[in-house]
């Protein structure tokens, strides 16, 4: 096997749970193969670098194995590698997001009926 779908190969990689999650996020332009927007269809071959935007981060990957099969998690992370400026800028983003919850601490409780009726007032509403 010399290439396989992209759509395949990210689900067997594990980044998306579904294939049509995979197949999607292509539609949308999210996945880049060697700096091109890729379809669904597009091969994806040993070796080709990848840019996948999901819900976990954006990814800068090199292709190293290719598999149309989902496995175990510690196989799907055998079939790719990571540059080093993705996984900073990754880490610099997680710390970001955890520097702002400090400032910006969740509600102790859910709001009370009296509250609703103040956040809808303050926001414009009736």
């Amino acid at each position: 096997m010399d290439s396989v779908r992209i759509d395949k190969w990210l689900w067997a990689a594990r980044f998306f749970k579904t294939r049509a999650l995979a197949s999607k996020a292509c539609d949308l332009s999210r996945i880049h193969s060697n700096s091109i927007a890729a379809k669904p269809a597009r091969e994806v071959h040993a070796g080709d670098m990848l840019q996948v935007v999901n819900e976990g981060g954006t990814f800068q990957i090199e292709v190293l194995l290719l598999s149309e099969m989902r496995g175990p998690a510690a196989v799907a992370q055998t079939l790719y590698r990571e540059t080093e400026d993705s996984k900073a800028a990754r880490i610099k983003l997680a710390e970001e997001r955890k520097a702002m919850q400090m400032y910006a601490p969740l509600p102790e409780h859910r709001p009370s009926k009296r509250d609703r009726r103040r956040i809808i007032q303050f926001r414009g509403g009736n």
